[in-house]
C-alpha cells in the first residue's frame, strides 16, 4: 500500500446531536439508493428545509471536482444539485477508485491518500472512520436534514468489521436506517428477510423501515408481499416505488448501466460509439449526447469490432490509461480506430482518452502500476507524462474550434500528468486564459482534459452540427426538470412524513 503523508486523515469532532439525519442502505448494489436520495433531497428542499446529502464511502471511477478543490462521486454531485447546496469534499469523504481487478486509489476528503490492494483495505478502514465522522459533522452544521446513502449492502457481513459504509457508520453516528430493495431483480422478499436474518442484533435494531423500489404494474398486487416482509422482519414499510421511467435522463451511478446500446438508432442522423474500457471513468460525459434526438450513441463492448458506419468515436476517461490502451490493442480496436479515421471519421478523446490518442504515455513514477511507458494510438502529435499532483478543479472557458464562435464551455478536470507536443498548438478550448487540448491538422482527431464539456448546450450544438445533426436539447434544464419529476414521484408513493419523523425523532433521542 502506498500512502501520501500530505493527505493523511485527521481525527474529527463530534457529530452535532440535534441534526436530523436518515440513512438509506440497500439489500444489494444498484437497487436505486442514489436516485432515491437525489429525489428526497429535492423533495425536502422544496418543502423549505436545508438538506444535504452524504455518503461515507463510495466506490466509483465516476468522480467530480468540487468547488473546494477536491473530488467526490458524481452521484453526490447530482444529489447536492438536487438539494440546492454547494458541493463539497465532505459530502463523500472516502472515494475508492478502482485501478485494477484487485486494487484501488483511496481518496480521503477530496485528496489522494493511498493506493491499496483490496486485501489491504480492511486494515486501512479503521483509520478512515475519524475523517468520515468529521465530514459528517461538517455537513450537519447548517443543515435541517442530512440524507445519507450507504454502499453495497449491510448483508455483506464478511465486511462488517471496521465498516464505514453502512452499519458501522450508522451506529457510530447513531443514524436510523431505511433498507431499499429492488423488486425488478426478483426475490425481493428473500432479500429483505435474508438481510434481517444475517444482521447482528444492534445493526438490525438500527433499521427503521424498508422501501421496495422499481415496481412495475399494479402495486396493490404486492400488498400481501409487503405484509409478508413486515412479518418476517418486524420493520414497517415506508412505501413501494413504481418504476421511474425518466431515470435515464439522470446520470447513472456506475457502469452497471452501461451495457449495450443507449439508443435504437432508428431515424438517427449521427452515430457515436464509446468503447467500454475495462477502467472507464466519468462515463456520464456522454449523457447529453445520449439524450439528443439526432444522435445514436452506443456504449460498445471492445470484444466486438467498431461498426464501420460510425461517425464519431469518443474515447472516454480512464482510471488506468496504460492498461486500457493495452486492452484496446488486444481487442484490435487500435486498428479499427485508425481505419475509422482513414475513412474520414472523427475521434474525440476525453482526459484519459486524450492521453491515449498521443504518441506515448510515460509513467516514470509508477502512478498507475509498474514504472514504464506505452505507445499511444499515434493520432495526435502529443505525449503524456503521468505525474503528481492530481489536478482536481472546476473549469470555465470558451471553445476554440472552427465555427464555434467561442461558445461557452464548463466542466471539471480530474487527471494526473501533463500533455505536450506540436498538436497542442491547435487547442480545443481556452480555460481561464490557458489553452487546453489538441487537434490534428485535418481537424478530425481532438482531445481535451475537460470532463462534462457536452453539458454546455451551445458547444454541443455546434459540435453536432459539424457532424450533420441539429440540437435543440436544453440539457441542464432537463436535468432539473427530471429531479422535480422524481421528487413528485416519490411524494406520491412514499410515506415521506414518516421518513422525516424518523430522522427528527432520532435527533431528539440523541439529545435526551
Amino acid at each position: 500500500m502506498k500512502t501520501s503523508a500530505a493527505t493523511s486523515p485527521e481525527p474529527g469532532g463530534d457529530v452535532p446531536a440535534k441534526t436530523p439525519a436518515i440513512m438509506f442502505q440497500g439489500t444489494g448494489s444498484d437497487v436505486g439508493k442514489s436516485l432515491l436520495v437525489a429525489g428526497l433531497c429535492r423533495l425536502f428542499a422544496q418543502r423549505g428545509l436545508r438538506v444535504s446529502p452524504f455518503k461515507p464511502q463510495n466506490m466509483s471511477n465516476n468522480a467530480a471536482a468540487t468547488p473546494d478543490g477536491g473530488e467526490i462521486g458524481r452521484a453526490q454531485m447530482l444529489q447536492a444539485r438536487a438539494a440546492g447546496v454547494r458541493a463539497s469534499i465532505h459530502l463523500n469523504p472516502v472515494l475508492l477508485k478502482p485501478q485494477s481487478e484487485t486494487g484501488a486509489q483511496v481518496v480521503v476528503q477530496g485528496k489522494v491518500f493511498a493506493a491499496t490492494a483490496a486485501r489491504d483495505y480492511g486494515a486501512l478502514k479503521p483509520k478512515l472512520m475519524a475523517p468520515v465522522l468529521e465530514s459528517f459533522s461538517r455537513v450537519c452544521q447548517g443543515s435541517d436534514l442530512v440524507i445519507v446513502e450507504g454502499a453495497g449492502s449491510p448483508a455483506e457481513i464478511n465486511l462488517r468489521a471496521g465498516d464505514i459504509a453502512n452499519m458501522g457508520f450508522a451506529l457510530a453516528a447513531d443514524v436510523p436506517v431505511v433498507l431499499v430493495a429492488d423488486i425488478a431483480r426478483g426475490g425481493v422478499i428473500a432479500n429483505l428477510a435474508g438481510t434481517a436474518a444475517v444482521l447482528e442484533r444492534a445493526d438490525r435494531a438500527q433499521v427503521a423501515g424498508f422501501i421496495v423500489n422499481k415496481f412495475r404494474g399494479d402495486i396493490s398486487l404486492f400488498d400481501d408481499g409487503v405484509r409478508s416482509i413486515e412479518a418476517h422482519t418486524d420493520w414497517p414499510s415506508l412505501g413501494v416505488v413504481p418504476w421511474f421511467s425518466m431515470a435515464h435522463r439522470l446520470p447513472a451511478e456506475d457502469t452497471l448501466g452501461l451495457m449495450g446500446s443507449e439508443g435504437s438508432g432508428a431515424g438517427k442522423k449521427v452515430k457515436i460509439v464509446v468503447p467500454r474500457l475495462p477502467h472507464i471513468a466519468n462515463f456520464d460525459d456522454c449523457d447529453p449526447l445520449r439524450l439528443e434526438p439526432g444522435v445514436s450513441l452506443t456504449i460498445a463492448s471492445i470484444a466486438d469490432p467498431l461498426p464501420t458506419d460510425t461517425d464519431l468515436v469518443v474515447l472516454p476517461g480512464s482510471k488506468s490509461t496504460i492498461a486500457d490502451l493495452a486492452a484496446l490493442r488486444a481487442a484490435g480496436w487500435d486498428i479499427d480506430i485508425k481505419a475509422h479515421v482513414r475513412r474520414g471519421g472523427y475521434v474525440l478523446g476525453l482526459c484519459g482518452g486524450y492521453q491515449m490518442l498521443g504518441e506515448k504515455v510515460l509513467d516514470p513514477q509508477g502512478i498507475e502500476g509498474p514504472a514504464g511507458e506505452a505507445a499511444g494510438l499515434g493520432l495526435l502529435a502529443v505525449s503524456t507524462t503521468l505525474s503528481a499532483p492530481k489536478v482536481t478543479r472546476e473549469v470555465f472557458g470558451v471553445s476554440l474550434l472552427p465555427a464555434h464562435e467561442r461558445a461557452a464551455v464548463s466542466g471539471y478536470g480530474i487527471h494526473m500528468g501533463r500533455t505536450e507536443g506540436p498538436d497542442r498548438e491547435r487547442p480545443v478550448v481556452l480555460l481561464d486564459g490557458e489553452p487546453d487540448g489538441a487537434m490534428s491538422a485535418d481537424g478530425r482527431v481532438l482531445g481535451t482534459y475537460v470532463h462534462g464539456i457536452f453539458g454546455a448546450d451551445g458547444f454541443r450544438a455546434r459540435f453536432l452540427a459539424a457532424l450533420g445533426a441539429a440540437s435543440a436539447l436544453a440539457y441542464e434544464r432537463q436535468v432539473d426538470d427530471t429531479l422535480d419529476a422524481l421528487a413528485g414521484h416519490l411524494e406520491r408513493c412514499l410515506n415521506t412524513d414518516a421518513i422525516l419523523q424518523i430522522a427528527q425523532k432520532s435527533a431528539m433521542a440523541r439529545t435526551a
